[in-house]
Parts: structure tokens; C-alpha cells; sequence
């Protein structure tokens, strides 16, 4: 028997292949993952430009800025981090689901979070690429464009990724950027041409 408070799945009039087909469009989803400072949002920002460019709509959801709203109520516990990348890739679902195609730059840093991501989409029938933003730890201390790491070196400050607390680098990601001094317009190229292959950016932008 249905429970009283048990939410009801309705079914939308308007199917995504008529969303997509009426408007053109073809949603899917690009994770970026990485240490802080690995430049996902900088790489992100690229495939955002030039999927506009392509006239691709896009959308990047960046972890920062979300946590100014939508997860303004988390922490950086392990529970309140994986709760945060839960809630953003069912953001990115219905992003994508929508037609649009969601740039998702966050360091999500446990392997199970970013499956369970990728297995909703995969779910749906939804693209996933998960790509894994390689830029080397001692790179990322280098660069510490928000002051992250000489805090934690310096003990004012605990619970960065990579350093004193975990991260758990892809295995097996869909594409690898940004590693052995791949510049910033190679790795969003290839990651434009991997949305590209995947038919996000259709024939009238081949």
C-alpha cells in the first residue's frame, strides 16, 4: 500500500526527445575532477566559451558557487562532501536531461560519489564524461590560487583534499587533462572534441 508522504513520479507531458528534437538540442554532462587548483574551473570556462561559440547551450555548475546556495548548508566532513556531489550531479541530471550540457568543475574527491553520478545518468540515458583534471599536487601547492594549501602546511587550516584528507584519483576517467604540462587550450580542446564524438555538438557544428 502507498504511503500518504511517499513522492509520486509524474510523468511529464513533454518527453526529452521532443524537448530535444523541437529546440535542437542534445544535453549530456562534463565532470571535471581534481585537486584544488588543478584548474578545473579555468578549463571548465573554456568549454563553456566555446560550446557558445559552437552554439551549444551550457551551463557550469561550479562546487564553489553552489555552495553559496543550493548546499550553503554543507560542510567538509566526508558525509556533508558526499552529500554535496550528490546534490550536484542531480543538478547535472536534470541539466542535461533538459538539453543543456552541464560543465560540472568539482573536486568530489571519492570514487563512489562520482560513480553513483555517473550510473544516475547512465540510468536515464543521459551522456556522462568524467574527466580527470591530472594536474600534479606539488603544481597545485605551486599555484595555491586560494591560499588552501600554505594553510594546511602551516596547520591554520584542515581538510584539503590531497594533503590531509583523502582523494581518490580517477582509475579509469573518460578523458585525462592537464597532465605533463598539457596547456589549458590543448585539454579543452579535447574535451570539446570528446563532446564532439559523442554527437553533443551535432553535424551542424562538425
Amino acid at each position: 500500500m502507498t504511503q500518504p508522504n511517499q513522492p509520486v513520479w509524474h510523468e511529464p507531458a513533454v518527453s526529452r526527445d521532443q524537448r530535444w528534437t523541437h529546440h535542437q538540442l542534445r544535453g549530456a554532462t562534463v565532470w571535471l575532477t581534481g585537486l584544488s587548483g588543478s584548474g578545473k574551473s579555468t578549463i571548465a570556462d573554456g568549454v563553456a566559451r566555446e560550446l557558445l561559440a559552437a552554439d551549444v547551450l551550457a551551463y557550469v555548475l561550479d562546487a564553489d558557487n553552489l555552495r553559496h546556495g543550493l548546499n550553503a548548508n554543507l560542510g567538509f566532513s566526508d558525509a556533508d562532501r558526499s552529500e554535496n556531489v550528490r546534490r550536484v550531479g542531480e543538478v547535472a541530471k536534470l541539466f542535461a536531461d533538459a538539453g543543456v550540457v552541464a560543465v560540472v568543475p568539482i573536486i568530489s574527491p571519492f570514487a563512489a560519489d562520482r560513480a553513483r553520478v555517473r550510473v544516475a545518468h547512465e540510468a536515464a540515458g543521459l551522456d556522462f564524461v568524467e574527466v580527470h583534471v591530472a594536474t600534479t599536487l606539488a603544481e597545485c601547492e605551486r599555484r595555491d590560487t586560494k591560499g588552501f594549501y600554505a594553510k594546511v602546511r602551516a596547520g591554520e587550516m584542515r581538510g584539503v583534499s590531497g594533503v590531509d584528507a583523502p582523494y581518490e584519483a580517477p582509475t579509469a576517467a573518460d578523458l585525462m587533462v592537464a597532465h605533463d604540462g598539457e596547456s589549458v587550450t590543448e585539454s579543452v580542446r579535447r574535451v570539446v572534441e570528446h563532446l564532439r564524438q559523442l554527437g553533443v555538438l551535432g553535424s551542424r557544428n562538425a
